[in-house]
């Protein structure tokens, strides 16, 4: 008989393991998530924009959290692979409502989550990341959390002093409990070569972009997760508004049979539920 534990959470950690890359096309709702597990995705993380957005709010701290556990719960009812979901900050600046958040995210199936310092104090993040465990805990979850540092992101110190300070924020979000880093804007190899041994044990995650290198490359540095971030919802509701303003211009329906997914291949995706 195996020991070998086979939960999601234990999973999902494994996802992380050095060597490995874990690549993360981002997810909106449970149709998407659906069609990026069947893709051979191995997890599957929410994007806060994409989520946002798909419930009519802005991205940025502007989606009601109920929104965002109730689309955790509906993505865990079709899908088979380990979800994390991106809590932004937590949606507020009390830590135990972010304990009470995350709780309510593992009760929904998830099993990591993406928690950001934004513009906030490093301080504040440590006590999120603090209280996120402890919520888990209460939930009786392994939850991974994966502490988004913003450094770069939103240019909050010189570019010359922004490795440094990402680094050091790291340090102080390890401290406190979380389980991987995540940088966003981190691109040039060296620099993402120095923050792999700087945070060593923990896993590097960055954000896909034109900058950064492809996945192989990343891998060879020691990156171990890589997320597209909303570039797929963006793509996804690009191509929406692209088709609607032909169709609206002269009505001829060519355009809307190219690249479509079909309707029974997408109902039989659906049915498992």
């Amino acid at each position: 008989m195996s020991n070998v534990d086979s939960s999601p959470s234990a999973v999902f950690r494994a996802l992380h393991a050095p060597g490995r890359l874990l690549v993360l096309p981002n997810a909106w709702d449970a149709a998407s998530a659906r069609l990026i597990e069947d893709c051979g995705a191995t997890a599957i993380a929410t994007t806060s924009a994409g989520v946002a957005w798909a419930h009519g709010y802005p991205d940025g701290h502007g989606l009601p959290p109920d929104k965002l556990v109730a689309t955790v719960r509906e993505i865990a009812r079709v899908v088979r692979v380990p979800i994390s979901a991106d809590v932004e900050g937590g949606y507020t600046d009390d830590p135990a409502r972010v304990g009470e958040l995350v709780r309510a995210v593992a009760d929904a199936g998830g099993v990591g989550i993406n928690l950001e310092d934004g513009s906030g104090t490093v301080d504040l993040l440590c006590r999120k990341i603090e209280a996120a465990q402890q919520g888990a805990a209460a939930a009786g979850v392994d939850v991974f959390v994966n502490a988004r540092v913003d450094v770069l992101l939103r240019a909050l110190v010189p570019a010359e002093c922004a490795v440094a300070e990402s680094v050091e924020r790291a340090a102080r979000y390890r401290a406190a409990g979380c389980d991987g880093i995540f940088l966003p804007r981190l691109a040039a190899p060296a620099d993402v070569a120095t923050v792999v041994a700087a945070i060593a044990p923990l896993p590097l995650n960055l954000l896909a972009g034109r900058a950064v290198a492809p996945g192989a490359e990343l891998r060879a540095l020691g990156v171990r997760r890589l997320s597209a971030g909303s570039l797929i919802a963006a793509a996804a509701y690009g191509r929406t508004r692209a088709l609607a303003a032909q169709f609206l211009a002269d009505g001829n329906p060519d355009s809307l049979f190219e690249g479509g997914f079909d309707y029974g291949q997408m109902n039989a995706l659906l049915a498992r539920g």
